[in-house]
């Protein structure tokens, strides 16, 4: 048992460690971090597209210098509690070195290595997943109370990280209530455990009744602009795709909750997965959104793999390691950025990658690079060229410029680098930004970063005395290729009133009755 548990922090030790050695350094923070990190200060007890706990790891790094190592250390630092926690469920369920060895397989050769390296509540949702599975494991292995607690505790907490961790509470219900644990619910104990959940959940929800439920609106979003595209025959094959190196103890996993008569006890875990793809393909959520059901399951996998080549088939030990090994090798340079994005496009051109689909982004179409890696690039050329066309100004000028933004991408950068190019704080009227717009603002001349080519037709432009494109991002793989830098100067009172107008509108779409 010692040397397992020695093992296991080993093994969580190298999943912490691993992926500052994969990405290459030409990469910059992704598009949907720099929104994330500029939360962090902005604190509140919620934002418009997440519950608040991952402002408090963005305020974090701040304190620590918006390094990019401390971007990436929080998610890769839950990636290793959340194999700890798998980890432990192993080792709970009787598994040794072997299972051990297997269930780390998964955190470093399939979808998680990404998910543990971007910092998005998503790295926070899976920890939480793991946690409410294996409080339920352990509550139902033991008896003991205090594990309806933990899982109280997992519930508020969790829910303060990703809404979608609601859909895992209701399938773990769901499970337990289909099957003979359903006798839980007679345990009084349960009901205070949840209303804890509850309280700490409580300063969230306050904060979107008060805000006239912002998430409502940025889900229509949504749905409107990504979800529409996810295809349920799309989603299942994805599930395969995250978890190919690992997908037989993943299965093995499924089939030993279900069917296996030694786990008939935890049937409820598996029927929470079923209920967790149900209710996805449902709602159409994106591929990744299950990613924090199948720790658990790789746990239960793993055990069982473990004890059919106890004493027969010992030989099958080393192919179960070298097969995932080996596929996994193959399929790092598309879950992490591990080379340059020219050599890379020649590698998935090469492997023919294109046809597994992770090529194809939101809008539907296949691209020369992942969505994820194309919104790792030209954020600091942006803020460069900005930075450029803002030093025109003279001292006055300056004073009287508005840095505006289309999208929380470009503004989110641009505050990134603020500091290193000497930049005014950057708006826009995106996401959670929208908040954050001074009711007054004084300006006459508005630097303008915009995604559409067709900017300077629009008749907005005739209010401004001059208008000017200063430059354009040209990275020729970043997502924001072609975005142009115009420079409005000399704002007549229309435009003012126009821009006042047109904010107001956008914050009485998500707040109708501010």
């Amino acid at each position: 048992m010692k040397n397992s548990t020695r093992l296991l922090y080993l093994l969580a030790l190298l999943k912490l460690v691993i992926p500052f050695f994969l990405q290459n350094a030409i990469y910059e923070p992704h598009r949907d971090e720099m929104l994330y990190l500029a939360e962090g200060s902005h604190m509140a007890w919620g934002f418009m597209e997440v519950p608040p706990m991952l402002s408090i790891f963005a305020w974090l790094v701040h304190i620590f210098g918006d390094s990019f190592f401390w971007v990436k250390f929080w998610p890769s630092l839950f990636g290793a509690l959340t194999f700890i926690v798998t980890g432990r469920i192993i080792l709970s369920l009787g598994g040794k070195m072997f299972a051990l060895l297997l269930g780390f397989l998964p955190f470093l050769l399939g979808g998680y290595l990404r998910m543990h390296f971007l910092f998005q509540p998503n790295f926070l949702e899976i920890f939480f997943w793991t946690c409410l599975a294996y409080t339920m494991v352990r509550f139902v292995q033991t008896g003991s109370n205090k594990w309806l607690y933990w899982f109280g505790l997992a519930c508020g907490l969790g829910m303060q990280s990703k809404y979608s961790v609601a859909f895992f509470i209701i399938s773990i219900l769901f499970g337990l209530a289909v099957t003979k644990q359903r006798k839980i619910f007679s345990n009084k104990q349960l009901y205070p455990a949840v209303f804890i959940g509850f309280v700490l959940f409580l300063p969230n929800l306050a904060w979107q009744y008060v805000n006239h439920f912002p998430v409502v609106y940025h889900m229509k979003e949504l749905q409107r602009t990504q979800l529409q595209y996810v295809s349920p025959a799309g989603f299942l094959i994805d599930q395969l795709i995250m978890n190919f190196p690992c997908v037989f103890i993943w299965l093995t996993g499924v089939w030993a909750t279900l069917f296996v008569k030694r786990f008939a006890n935890f049937r409820f875990i598996g029927l929470a997965y079923l209920a967790v793809i149900a209710l996805f393909l449902i709602t159409h959520g994106k591929n990744y959104y299950t990613m924090g059901s199948y720790p658990v399951l790789f746990a239960f996998g793993a055990c069982q793999l473990e004890q059919l080549t106890s004493v027969r088939f010992k030989i099958a030990r080393y192919v179960m390691v070298l097969i995932p090994v080996l596929l996994g090798y193959w399929l790092i340079p598309i879950a992490l950025p591990i080379l340059p994005p020219q050599p890379l496009v020649e590698f998935y051109a090469k492997r023919n990658v294109k046809k597994l689909g992770v090529l194809n982004w939101e809008d539907g179409k296949s691209h020369p690079l992942p969505q994820d890696f194309a919104d790792m690039l030209g954020w600091e050329e942006m803020a460069q060229k900005v930075a450029t066309a803002y030093n025109t100004l003279d001292s006055n000028e300056k004073k009287n410029t508005l840095l505006f933004c289309d999208n929380y991408g470009q503004a989110g950068a641009l505050n990134y680098y603020r500091a290193k190019y000497h930049l005014p704080p950057a708006y826009s009227d995106n996401a959670s930004f929208l908040y954050w717009i001074p009711d007054s603002l004084h300006f006459d001349h508005i630097l303008l970063l915009t995604d559409d080519e067709d900017e300077m037709q629009h008749p907005f432009i005739k209010n401004f005395a001059s208008a000017v494109v200063t430059d354009s991002i040209t990275n020729t793989y970043a997502r924001e290729r072609g975005d142009l830098i115009i420079l409005l100067k000399g704002m007549n009172a229309a435009m003012r009133q126009e821009f006042k107008e047109k904010i107001e509108k956008d914050k009485k779409k998500v707040n109708p009755v501010k």
